[in-house]
């Protein structure tokens, strides 16, 4: 551990020290060269996080979005989850209202029906946590742009990037404003930014009042004979969500930035009987099952430098998830006014990710780098918890990758990496080699064909092996996932429109899946195999008289084989996925309607078959009006339809929040 961290404080010193030519920033086009003659729509965006380097959407051989700042202001949008949560093929839905989790029930991002199956960056460094993000923490006005990749990105980003890419990129300059807004259900936002072209801080405040049914659940007791005591269902309700967000931004020169975020949430949960159908206690429906109150708190700081040939960054993620609150039913369906609930856990990595890039030529162009993880994994006691545990490793990444030109039309991309990880618990070290091959067939200057084949990989968490919770069971023996993922995709700009299709298929060995049996309230993580083929198409539409358009369309056939459950191969997820969008704008008014719609749904509980479940739509409309320069006012209603829809495919029955509106006024100085 001492020399992990005289390491790891060198390199901070070795970092801090760098100077030589700026290279251009992932946040815009550098305005020089090829980037002046570059279009204005989204083919002519310039990506970084699919390649390593910057090239125009077009010439990158991978599906990609890039949603820009504009987007996700127009779409009211007021955090990367609601960003996310109506991307073509990705599927981001919290387990509560205004993006809360369920303490350890964190968020799942599902890219082409692999759960988790994205790897999440801020400013190109993971933020991963437990394996899971709580997107909800970074606030929409603090990103300059989202770039998403998807496909298996492990040759370039390592373990979880094994469907997909989210990159995350914040403004480096911070606006002086600030904001109020209110809404029904007790909703209340406020926030305060301020700064230059240095430095820049912000502070936001969200709140959510009530909101009662968010899920449902089966409950089954039985006692030590296997004879049940208590069968019925239970309802959660939730109430007193408040999120807190801060962050800080320094640019140390025009190499060096310096990034530290704080991000706090606290919820109640209470759950209570809304059907009893056996009791032998005399459970009655309406009588309290337990309660809960939920706390997170977590930082996140970055040292990134960048010039025109060196690209490295420092990290530390650090932070607390705390669960408290009385058991007022036994597991054997009996009473317990006394019961109590306490467990707490600290969740730390910090890291190094260091690149170097050579031009050879004006054909070839070389890549090489490393990374290097510490993780940490506290279980911290309690008076309900009897022993602190401590589980630490050492994560080590080795990439490389060869660029070659062979002519105007024609690039050819191969990569490799070489994974470690030390020092683990249990000795469970594991090591991993993985190669990628892309192709890239310019059929004109704004059309393309691209081929892409590689293999991921996933190391499995601390938190899904030695679980911390009443609901999860541990599962040291889960084994790393292993998967290949095959693309062959075409880009075209012609008209106005941005189109885009991609033929895919994945599979993985010992996909790490988190499985429910309906009728319990425990869920364990288990290995099973997966495949998935599928077909999308999306087109964006910049129109006349200020109008503009988004829509996709994805097909897919997401199937799971799990030992535990005979029958062989299962469909999972859903299989049709309709976005879409429609921007208008005039003079001072802005307005956009978004929905995504997942239609040919199941549920598919651990040991059963899949059983049907409707489609849900989710619509958010967002209207802006600024009567200056320096105010807006805006109104952002979401589930528009008022649909009381599921939003999981497991056992448990999570319900989207009611139609609800936040009006807010803004103000720049």
């Amino acid at each position: 551990m001492k020399m992990w961290r005289k390491n790891f404080l060198a390199a901070a010193v070795a970092l801090s020290a760098m100077t030589g030519q700026v290279y251009a920033a992932e946040t815009a086009h550098t305005g020089t060269g090829d980037d002046e003659l570059l279009p204005s729509y989204s083919l002519g965006e310039v990506v970084v996080t699919a390649t390593r380097t910057q090239k125009r959407d077009i010439d990158v051989p991978a599906a990609t979005t890039v949603i820009t700042a504009d987007e996700i202001k127009n779409s009211g949008a007021a955090n990367a989850s609601d960003v996310l949560e109506k991307v073509d093929g990705f599927t981001y839905k919290a387990f509560g209202p205004n993006g809360a989790s369920m303490g350890t029930m964190t968020n799942e991002l599902n890219v082409r029906g692999v759960r988790s199956g994205a790897l999440v960056l801020m400013n190109g460094n993971p933020i991963a946590w437990r394996g899971k993000y709580n997107l909800d923490a970074i606030p929409a006005s603090s990103i300059e742009r989202i770039e998403i990749v998807k496909g298996s990105g492990s040759v370039l980003y390592g373990s979880e990037a094994i469907a997909g890419v989210v990159n995350i990129i914040t403004k480096k300059k911070t606006e002086n404003a600030v904001h109020a807004g209110f809404g029904n259900y007790g909703q209340r936002s406020y926030g305060v930014s301020v700064g230059d072209e240095k430095f820049g801080l912000y502070y936001n405040y969200d709140k959510f009042g009530r909101r009662d049914g968010i899920t449902y659940a089966d409950v089954n007791l039985l006692n030590s004979s296997k004879v049940p005591q208590l069968t019925g269902e239970t309802r959660t309700d939730i109430h007193n969500i408040k999120k807190q967000s801060a962050g800080f931004t320094y640019q140390v020169n025009p190499h060096l930035d310096f990034l530290l975020s704080y991000y706090e949430t606290e919820a109640r949960y209470d759950r209570i009987f809304s059907e009893v159908t056996l009791s032998t206690n005399g459970i009655r429906v309406g009588e309290p099952y337990n309660s809960r109150k939920y706390t997170t708190k977590r930082y996140t700081t970055q040292l990134n430098y960048k010039d025109r040939d060196w690209k490295g960054s420092l990290y530390f993620n650090t932070g607390t998830i705390e669960s408290m609150g009385p058991n007022l039913i036994s597991s054997v369906g009996r009473r317990t006014p006394n019961g109590w609930y306490n467990t707490r856990e600290k969740n730390t990595i910090y890291g190094l990710d260091l690149q170097r890039t050579w031009r050879i030529g004006k054909k070839s162009t070389a890549i090489a780098g490393v990374n290097l993880a510490h993780e940490v994994y506290d279980v911290l006691q309690t008076r309900t918890t009897a022993a602190a545990s401590h589980y630490t490793r050492n994560n080590w990444g080795v990439f490389g990758q060869w660029e070659q030109k062979f002519d105007e039309k024609n690039t050819g991309i191969f990569g490799l990496r070489e994974t470690w990880t030390t020092g683990a618990a249990r000795g469970q070290n594991y090591n991993n080699l993985s190669a990628s091959g892309q192709w890239l067939h310019k059929l004109n200057r704004d059309n393309s064909l691209y081929l892409n084949v590689s293999q991921s990989f996933v190391m499995p968490t601390f938190s899904q092996m030695y679980p911390n919770n009443d609901r999860q069971k541990a599962a040291p023996n889960l084994k790393p996932q292993k998967g290949v993922n095959y693309e062959i995709g075409w880009k075209k700009n012609h008209g106005g429109h941005t189109w885009k299709a991609a033929l895919f298929h994945i599979d993985i060995k010992d996909n790490i899946t988190a499985s429910v049996e309906r009728g319990k309230t425990e869920y364990k993580y288990v290995n099973e195999d997966f495949r998935n083929t599928g077909i999308e198409l999306s087109d964006e539409i910049r129109g006349t008289h200020g109008l503009s358009y988004h829509w996709g369309v994805t097909w897919q056939n997401p199937q799971t084989n799990n030992t535990d459950r005979p029958g062989g191969w299962y469909r999972t997820f859903g299989k049709v996925q309709l976005t879409g969008g429609v921007t208008y704008q005039k003079d001072k008014w802005t307005s956009s309607l978004t929905a995504t719609y997942l239609a040919s749904r199941v549920v598919l509980p651990s040991r059963e078959k899949p059983s049907a479940v409707k489609p849900y739509l989710l619509t958010t409309w967002n209207t802006t009006y600024a009567p200056d320069e320096n105010s807006e006012i805006s109104l952002c209603i979401d589930n528009v339809l008022d649909r009381d829809d599921t939003t999981m495919h497991s056992g448990a029955r999570y319900h989207n929040a009611p139609i609800n509106y936040l009006l807010s006024y803004s103000y720049k100085f």
